[in-house]
């Protein structure tokens, strides 16, 4: 059997011999018991097996289980503390004390056709809710009135009901529900008329998902031809109203709408193709076309019910634009200029295919409702993007003002034809114009300032061109002052007629996948981002953003088949269409089919439209997208943060949109990095003598503890332990151990808690390997606590050999158990010292034997003897607390007292002033002896209190239950229990069961009553050392 195998093993407070153990009767153990693995939750954790341990000679290759260890040793370690008042513990173990915890099998599950499990009370409930029952129980009116209810019968408020000819009114007894459920063998299930709280649904023939649609469909048509052609709505006034003045009521919404259609196409369908390309410099047309179908797809889909708002509008991405340059220059790089007709066909086809891919995105997202996932996106990489695209268009707004003839190049050569006074107007003019819209916005916020200032542009142009008879347009288009007009008869399909799929180069095609996914992935970060923002402006609270993104790739997925481009809901033109008065979806479909009239108008109006508009314009853009990228951003962002933006616009302006994408996305990962190694994985560190555990031991022993507690050290981690954080604790680890810092507070426990750890990766596993070298180096012994074997925390320490290779650590699932373990170690280095002293005197006791060491525990117990600052404070604090127990003489007058008296002696003695032996002798005849076997109950959380215990002999386990959680403490020989709410008064605040074979002296209340009325001193000293006792307890519990 593996090492890993026996770590199933779940401990119980069970013994087979024991009386509570396996009976039904026995059900406040058994409720003790569930607490108790509810309380110490998963299979407690491991250590390796010991070397020395005789009693695993057997089997070396099975590991223990250290928890159960190290009650072991506590047990034996209180037994020696009170052995040396003289009262000598049995050589051999406790009658019933078992040496291994057996495991009980929970019970099995019962099955539905066994007769006990129908008969079960919760079994009804199952069927039909606990009302429904409650309902059906209740007592009818006959019943009611037989039981004696008639005064309630005679009442005579509500109706009168008649039943089996008696005659009654409704009453309390009356049941809610009239008459019983008809019998059946069938069960209830959800739906039927007689119960309709009843949890099981009958199964429901399930329809395809394109026949639930047909159905719903045809259910729609059928009731809108209804209501269309109801009387109602067929009347001179309904149709005015709803037919004439409604529409009508729109028209300045959809004025305004068709003109951001038509200024948007004019900036981005305009130049949809890279015009600068010979190839594509009269495909500007087409690209207004193509713009205008996606944006009549796009809205069309909203208005008829795809989106939640029923004003928004649908239109091109801005930010796409560089993508589809990206696809259209690697198409002609790889098939060549030489060959116009298969770059035109892969060219537009990729741009379809790239919308349709889109679309298909959006549609899974929204289907298995992932829009959340984009909120984990880097907002800082998409601004990054944003200012990218900023980039862009203003160096593409420098290429269309300047009519260049290819890209805008950053070389000597584009910079001198730049220069030149014929090109530097035509490009310097716009951005002017763009300068003064940009600086008039900061001032005038109104909706309408774009649409009139682009409007002013084009009327004032005109207004000189009439006005200066040299300006002829003819001349004017040769200038570039206007654009050329597209040769005449060319339809707004005229794209259509370049597509030709024998002609598309299906490579070259593949070539531009990848700019296709990021063209996806950034269009799909827009959606997550935009929605939210679209319903707090509308003030829309039914927002579902999977139900959008589902919508949106309707949207594409038909504009892609439709020959068209990408498209989304736009927040700009939707917010100001919607206050506009367009919050409608009939105003919507009229945007829609004003669209469609200017796309069939055609591109005919390209002539005639200056190019300082459409500069200006795209200028203009640019100018507010690299502001809100690089200026809006400043100290609002970290300088790392910020750093990475500017070198995301950078890449995607001067070398590639797609690696400025992939560059973002590895600069924030870096980024991630390094600020979350800047926050340490240590969460706090306690010396061990501030940290303690919750084992109520013997004065001696806490005497001891509290002198050489600092050579326990405890550090506390937090989050998630990767190779970035772990630096940080190997470091700190590594100052501890240094020359100066090691002398000054030497170490020999270092207990690493990894309560908060939420998982470890291989590196910082590694790391742990590393770190337990250089504390062997030193002598020091790593713990490991906080985790179980089975957690993602265990299987990682576990792959690298932590916890199961030649090198394996102690490790526990509590830092409690880890204390304990740590300062029973210590405390066998006492001991130790004790037997040399006794040795030296000749003076030497009978005492038990101490538990098998380990390795790292006969190490411990040679530092008692040989020279260093950590074995030199061993030496001396052993000594002293030694020293002081033996030289007083009440020790050895206790020797020969019999119980309760030494024990009382033993337990008072650095609680009280009183150490006389005839004071404490008074309260002895007030105590009674009590034996509990393993796993009995002493008292349970909530009840009364009803005594005061003293344990003699054994180990008994309190189980707290608070708000902040669960825990236990242990109680171990010569401590005491249950004396606060005792002397208080006050319930219990914990469950306290025998974990072992135990003997206590109690004193109960009737026995208090009559100390108190006999020797009220005696009372008064107990209540003095029940408040020292609480007030050390909650230390403990506190640190």
């Amino acid at each position: 059997m593996s090492p890993r195998s026996d770590l199933r093993i779940s401990p119980t407070f069970h013994h087979p011999e024991s009386p509570s153990s396996g009976h039904a009767s026995s059900d406040a153990n058994e409720a003790v018991s569930n607490f108790i693995s509810n309380t110490e939750g998963r299979p407690r954790a491991f250590m390796g097996p010991r070397a020395e341990s005789s009693s695993l000679a057997a089997l070396p290759d099975t590991p223990r289980m250290a928890s159960q260890e190290v009650r072991e040793d506590t047990a034996e370690l209180a037994s020696r503390a009170l052995s040396d008042a003289g009262e000598q513990p049995p050589d051999e173990p406790l009658s019933g004390q078992p040496s291994v915890i057996p495991e009980i099998s929970e019970p099995v599950t019962p099955r539905e056709d066994d007769a006990s499990y129908s008969s079960l009370p919760w079994r009804k409930s199952f069927r039909a809710s606990v009302l429904t029952e409650m309902i059906r129980d209740a007592p009818d009116q006959e019943e009611a009135i037989q039981d004696g209810d008639s005064s309630e019968a005679d009442d005579p408020l509500g109706p009168v009901t008649v039943s089996n000819a008696i005659i009654s009114q409704p009453h309390e007894g009356t049941p809610l529900l009239h008459g019983r459920a008809p019998k059946s063998h069938e069960p209830a299930t959800y739906g039927r008329l007689w119960d309709l709280e009843s949890l099981l649904s009958k199964p429901r023939r399930k329809l395809s998902m394109f026949s639930c649609n047909i159905s719903k469909a045809a259910s729609r048509t059928s009731k809108l031809v209804h209501a269309a052609t109801s009387p109602a709505v067929l009347n001179r006034p309904n149709i005015w109203r709803n037919m004439v003045l409604k529409p009508a009521s729109y028209l300045p919404a959809v004025v305004l709408g068709l003109l951001l259609n038509i200024l948007d196409a004019l900036s981005y369908g305009l130049i949809l193709f890279p015009l600068g390309q010979p190839l594509f410099a009269n495909l500007g047309p087409d690209g207004i076309s193509m713009f205008y179908v996606s944006c009549i797809v796009s809205q069309m889909v909203y208005s008829l019910g795809g989106s939640v708002f029923r004003g928004g509008v649908g239109s091109e991405m801005i930010e796409v634009v560089p993508f589809f340059h990206k696809m259209a220059f690697t198409i002609m790089t790889r098939i060549g200029e030489d060959n116009p007709r298969s770059v035109l066909a892969t060219t537009i086809l990729s741009y379809s295919v790239s919308s349709i891919m889109t679309g298909l995105v959006f549609f899974l997202m929204g289907k298995c409702k992932l829009g959340v996932l984009i909120g984990f996106f880097p907002r800082h990489i998409l601004i990054g993007c944003i200012g990218g695209v900023g980039f862009f268009l203003v160096a593409t707004g420098v290429e269309v003002s300047a009519r260049l003839d290819g890209n805008l190049d950053f070389d000597l050569r584009t910079l001198q034809k730049l220069m030149e006074p014929e090109t530097l107007v035509l490009w310097v003019v716009p951005l002017a114009l763009a300068l003064v819209l940009f600086v008039t916005k900061r001032w005038v916020k109104h909706s309408l300032t774009d649409a009139c200032f682009f409007l002013s542009i084009f009327f004032v142009f005109y207004l000189l061109v009439a006005a200066i008879p040299s300006f002829h347009i003819d001349t004017l288009r040769s200038t570039g002052w206007i654009f050329e007009a597209p040769p005449a008869g060319i339809p707004w399909y005229h794209f259509y007629s370049l597509y030709d799929f024998n002609a598309v180069d299906w490579e070259a095609l593949a070539s531009t996948v990848p700019a296709m996914l990021a063209l996806t992935f950034f269009g799909v970060l827009h959606v997550p981002i935009n929605i939210p923002a679209l319903a707090f402006t509308t003030g829309e609270d039914n927002v579902d953003v999977d139900r959008e993104l589902k919508a949106h790739g309707y949207s594409n997925a038909v504009s892609g088949f439709c020959g068209s481009i990408q498209n989304y809901l736009v927040y700009t033109n939707t917010v100001l269409f919607m206050r506009s008065g367009g919050d409608s979806r009939v105003a919507g479909v009229i945007l829609a089919v004003a669209t469609c009239g200017v796309l069939v108008v055609g591109p005919v109006i390209i002539g005639f439209i200056p190019v300082m508009v459409v500069g200006a314009l795209i200028f203009f853009l640019g100018l507010d997208l690299l502001h809100e990228g690089l200026v809006d951003t400043i100290g609002r962002v970290s300088k790392l943060e910020y750093l990475t933006i500017v070198i995301i616009v950078l890449t995607m302006g001067i070398h590639d949109f797609v690696a400025g994408i992939l560059v973002g996305i590895v600069l924030a990962c870096a980024a991630f990095v390094l600020q979350t190694s800047q926050v340490s994985a240590i969460r706090g560190t306690l010396p061990g003598g501030t940290a303690s555990s919750m084992v109520r031991r013997h004065p001696t022993q806490r005497r001891f503890l509290q002198e050489v507690g600092s050579q326990t050290y405890v550090m506390k981690l937090a989050g998630f332990l990767f190779f970035g954080t772990i630096v940080g604790v190997e470091n700190s680890i590594r100052a501890l151990l240094k020359e100066e810092t090691f002398s000054s507070q030497p170490i020999r426990f270092l207990v690493l808690d990894l309560a908060k750890v939420d998982g470890v990766d291989f590196s910082a596993a590694e790391a742990f390997t590393r770190i337990n070298r250089l504390l062997s180096v030193r002598d020091v012994e790593m713990i490991m606590c906080g985790f179980s074997a089975e957690s993602n925390v265990g299987n990682a320490l576990y792959s690298v050999g932590l916890l199961d290779g030649p090198d394996r650590v102690q490790y526990h699932e509590d830092l409690n158990s880890a204390l304990e373990a740590c300062e029973n170690d210590l405390l066998k280095a006492f001991y130790h010292q004790k037997d040399l002293l006794d040795k030296r005197h000749s003076a030497a006791s009978k005492a038990i034997e101490v538990p098998p060491a380990a390795k790292n525990v006969s190490s411990l117990l040679d530092e008692t003897s040989l020279p260093s600052p950590r074995r030199g404070q061993l030496h001396s604090a052993a000594t002293a607390t030694l020293t002081e127990h033996e030289s007083s003489a009440a020790h050895q007058r206790w020797r020969g007292y019999g119980q309760p008296l030494t024990l009382l002696l033993q337990t008072f003695a650095d609680l009280s002033p009183q150490r006389e032996d005839g004071f404490w002798a008074q309260a002895v005849p007030f105590f009674e002896r009590r034996v509990f076997t393993a796993g009995q109950v002493l008292y349970k959380m909530g009840e009364e209190a009803e005594g005061f215990y003293l344990l003699e002999t054994g180990m008994l386990k309190a189980l707290y239950e608070l708000p902040q959680g669960r825990f236990a403490e242990v109680i171990v020989a010569g401590a005491t229990c249950g004396e606060l709410p005792f002397f208080s008064g006050t319930s219990r605040t914990s469950t306290t069961v025998a974990d072992r074979e135990s003997v206590a002296w109690v004193l109960t209340g009737e026995k208090w009553e009559g100390l108190q009325r006999n020797f009220p001193d005696v009372a008064r000293e107990l209540l003095k050392i029940s408040l020292a006792l609480t007030s050390e307890r909650m230390n403990a519990i506190t640190k």
